[in-house]
C-alpha cells in the first residue's frame, strides 16, 4: 500500500478520534426527510437505504462547479469527464458498476436518453444553479426503479419548498479564466393555490484542448462550449388533500470537440438538446397517498465533423430518441408498523438516427423502439420504538423484447440507540440492452443478453451532535454483463463481474465554527471477459477500466464570522487502468491530488459574494487517455435575492 494511502487512512483515523472525544451530548440519528429510498417521505434514520443527501448549503458553496464536479466527489461515485473539458461525456459509475447502471431522477421521475449507446442521462443537461437537493441512494434499487438502477439512483431535485410570497427573484452571475461566464435567473413564488418556478441558466467558456498534446509542440485549439437550460413548473393545490404539477426543462449545449486520443480537430462539434416535460398529481387523505406521473422526452444530438465549415471532407451524426413514462403508485400505512406500497410503469423508448459521409455516403438508422411495462410492491416494517425496520419488495417487468423478469429487495436496519444503526441488504438488478447497442449498424448486436446482478451491503452508522460516520461494505455480481468489445468494435456479453468494496465517511464539527468532513472509497473488482489485445481469448483482470481502487476526499469549512465563510477540498485519485489503443496493452494513469478552495461573503440577506480556485496547484493529471484534464480554474461571482 503506497504511503499516500497510508497518510490518508491515518488521517481519517485521526478524525475518528479526535471525534470521539466529543460525543458527550447526545443527537438522534439522522432524521432528514428523504423521498428517494421507498418514494415515500420518511426519516433518513428509519431506512437502512445507504442514502447520501446533498443539501441545498452545500451546492450553493459549489455554484462554480458542475452537477458532475458536485457528485465526483461523493463516496462510492466516479464521473468520468467530471474534471475534463465542458461538454465532455459524463459517464457515472457507481460502485464500479459499468455506464448506464446507476438511474438518473428528476424530482422522482427517471431520465433516460434512448438515442445514447447506455440510455444514461447527460449530466451536462442540469445547472447546478437549479439544484435544491441532491439525495443519492446506492445498491440495487431495480424494484421501485427498473432496469437502469443496478448500482443505484441519484434524485436531483428541483423543487423549491416553503414560498410564501408572490414573486421572488434570485440571480447568480460568476466571470473566470479561459473567458468563462456563468449566469442563472430564478422568479419563483405563490400565489393563492398557485406555486410556480421559473429559470434560466448559462454557462459559456473558451476552454482548453479536449485531446492532449503529447509532442507539445502541435498548437491544439482550444474547444469551447456554450450551454443553456430553461425550465417552469406551476404546481396547483386544488384542495388540502389533491394537488396538480406540470414541468418543462429544455436544455442545449454546443460545444467544439477533438477526433479522439491526442488528436486535435478545428471543425468538430456537437449540438445536443433535450425537452423534457410532463404532468403529476398527488393525493393524500389520511393513511393513503396516491401518486401519478407522465413525462414526454425528446433528444436530438449532432455531431458535424466539418460540414458546416465546407470541408471536402466531412462527415455528419444525427441521434434522434423519444421517450415516455408513465407511472400510478399508492402508499398505504396500516397501521403505526406497516406501510404497504403499491405501484405500476410503463416505459416506451425509440430512437433513430442517419450518418452521412463525404466518403461512404447515407447510411440511415431506421427508427425502432423498446418498452416494458412493471408493476412493483413493497412492505416496510417499522417497529413502535423506531429501532428495527424492515423492507421487502418485488418488481415484476414484461420487456418487449426479453419478456418475463423479476427483481427483489430485502433492507433490514436496526437502531442500536440513539446514536448507532445497523443495516444490511440483498437485492437484484436486471439491465436490458439500449437499442443502440442491439440494431447500430457498425457495433450492434442482436444475440444481446440481458444482463443479471445480485447485490449485497452491511453497514454501521453513528451520530451524535459533533460527529458522524458510517462505514458500509458492498458486494455486486454479474453475470452475462454488456461491454464494448475493442477488437471486434462490437457490444457483447462478458463472462462475469465481481465487485467488493467499503465506503467511508465521516463529519465532524470540533467548534461551532469548523466543520470536517471525509469520505474514502476502497474497491476490488475482477471481471473475466474478452482479451483486449487479442479476440480469441478470455482473461480476467483484476481492475475495472477508469475506475481507481482507492479515493479520498476531504473538505475543511470555516466559518470566518457570521458573512464569511472559507472552505477548502482535496481529492486523492489512485492509479487506474484504461484502453490503451486498438490490440494494445491497457495504459496506467498516475495517481494524483487535486486541491481546491472556495470563499463567500453575504453582506447582506440580498447579496452574496463568492469565489471558486479549482486545481490550486496546476496540478497535470489524466482521468481519461489521451484527453486534458481541468488546469487551475479560478471564477468570482454575485448572487442576488430580491
Amino acid at each position: 500500500m503506497s504511503k499516500k494511502i497510508l497518510t490518508l487512512i491515518a488521517l481519517s483515523a485521526a478524525i475518528y478520534a479526535t471525534a470521539q472525544k466529543d460525543t458527550l451530548t447526545g443527537k438522534k440519528l439522522d432524521d432528514v426527510i428523504v423521498t428517494t429510498a421507498n418514494k415515500v417521505e420518511q426519516k433518513q434514520s428509519t431506512t437502512g437505504k445507504v442514502i447520501t443527501v446533498i443539501t441545498k448549503e452545500q451546492i450553493e458553496k459549489s455554484s462554480a462547479k458542475t452537477v458532475s464536479q458536485l457528485l465526483n466527489e461523493q463516496v462510492g461515485i466516479v464521473i468520468s469527464g467530471a474534471l475534463n473539458n465542458a461538454g465532455n461525456v459524463q459517464t457515472v459509475y457507481m460502485r464500479g458498476a459499468n455506464a448506464g447502471r446507476t438511474l438518473i431522477l428528476m424530482d422522482g421521475i427517471p431520465m433516460n436518453d434512448p438515442s445514447s449507446i447506455t440510455t444514461d442521462y447527460d449530466l451536462n443537461f442540469f445547472s447546478i444553479n437549479d439544484l435544491e437537493q441532491i439525495e443519492i441512494c446506492k445498491g440495487a434499487q431495480s424494484t421501485l426503479y427498473g432496469s437502469d438502477a443496478v448500482a443505484g439512483v441519484i434524485n436531483i431535485i428541483t423543487i423549491k419548498k416553503d414560498i410564501d410570497k408572490a414573486i421572488n427573484i434570485k440571480a447568480t452571475t460568476s466571470f473566470g479564466n479561459k473567458n468563462t461566464t456563468r449566469s442563472n435567473i430564478q422568479i419563483f413564488g405563490k400565489v393563492n393555490k398557485l406555486t410556480y418556478t421559473t429559470r434560466f441558466a448559462q454557462l459559456k467558456t473558451d476552454g482548453f484542448s479536449s485531446a492532449y498534446d503529447s509532442a507539445g509542440n502541435k498548437n491544439f485549439d482550444n474547444d469551447g462550449y456554450k450551454g443553456n437550460i430553461a425550465n417552469a413548473s406551476f404546481q396547483y393545490q386544488a384542495t388540502n388533500q389533491f394537488s396538480v404539477r406540470t414541468f418543462v426543462q429544455y436544455s442545449n449545449y454546443k460545444a467544439d470537440i477533438d477526433a479522439g486520443v491526442f488528436t486535435d480537430k478545428r471543425d468538430y462539434f456537437i449540438d445536443n438538446n433535450v425537452l423534457n416535460t410532463g404532468v403529476g398529481f398527488n393525493y393524500n387523505i389520511q393513511k393513503l397517498k396516491v401518486v401519478g406521473n407522465y413525462q414526454y422526452s425528446q433528444t436530438h444530438r449532432f455531431y458535424d465533423d466539418g460540414f458546416s465549415t465546407g470541408h471536402t471532407n466531412f462527415s455528419t451524426n444525427k441521434y434522434n430518441g423519444i421517450g415516455n413514462f408513465y407511472e400510478l403508485f399508492a402508499s398505504y400505512k396500516i397501521d403505526k408498523q406497516f406501510t404497504v406500497l403499491l405501484g405500476n410503469d410503463y416505459r416506451f423508448a425509440s430512437m433513430d438516427g442517419s450518418f452521412y459521409s463525404s466518403a461512404w455516403g447515407a447510411s440511415p438508422y431506421k427508427d425502432t423502439s423498446m418498452n416494458q411495462y412493471s408493476v412493483y410492491a413493497s412492505i416496510l416494517f417499522n417497529s413502535i420504538n423506531e429501532k428495527l425496520n424492515v423492507e421487502l419488495g418485488g418488481r415484476i417487468n414484461k420487456h418487449s423484447r426479453y419478456g418475463n423478469n423479476s427483481t427483489f429487495t430485502f433492507n433490514p436496519s436496526y437502531n442500536i440507540n440513539n446514536h448507532w444503526k445497523i443495516f444490511a441488504s440483498a437485492s437484484s438488478g436486471f439491465k436490458s440492452p439500449s437499442i443502440y447497442q442491439l440494431y447500430d449498424a457498425f457495433s450492434g448486436n442482436k444475440d444481446l443478453n440481458a444482463e443479471k446482478s445480485i447485490n449485497y451491503e452491511a453497514g454501521v452508522q453513528f451520530a451524535d451532535k459533533k460527529f458522524k460516520t458510517r462505514f458500509v461494505y458492498f458486494s455486486r455480481k454479474i453475470d452475462n454483463g454488456i461491454d464494448y468489445n475493442y477488437i471486434s468494435f462490437k457490444y457483447f456479453n462478458y463472462i462475469k463481474q465481481v465487485v467488493n468494496g467499503l465506503e467511508f465517511e465521516a463529519t465532524i464539527q470540533p467548534i461551532k465554527p469548523l466543520t470536517i468532513t471525509a469520505n474514502y472509497t476502497l474497491m476490488s473488482a475482477k471481471e473475466t471477459t474478452q482479451n483486449r489485445l487479442t479476440n480469441v481469448d478470455t482473461v480476467q483482470y483484476n481492475y475495472l477500466l477508469r475506475r481507481p481502487n482507492n479515493i479520498f476526499n476531504l473538505n475543511i469549512n470555516w466559518e470566518v464570522t457570521e458573512g464569511l465563510n472559507i472552505s477548502l477540498n482535496s481529492k486523492y485519485v489512485d492509479n487506474k487502468y484504461d484502453v490503451g489503443g486498438w490490440a494494445k496493452a491497457d495504459v496506467k494513469l498516475k495517481s494524483y491530488i487535486l486541491l481546491n478552495a472556495y470563499a463567500e461573503y453575504k453582506l447582506n440577506n440580498s447579496i452574496k459574494f463568492f469565489a471558486d480556485i479549482q486545481n490550486i496547484g496546476n496540478t497535470k493529471f489524466f482521468d481519461i487517455y489521451g484527453y486534458n484534464s481541468i488546469p487551475t480554474l479560478a471564477n468570482v461571482g454575485v448572487t442576488f435575492n430580491w
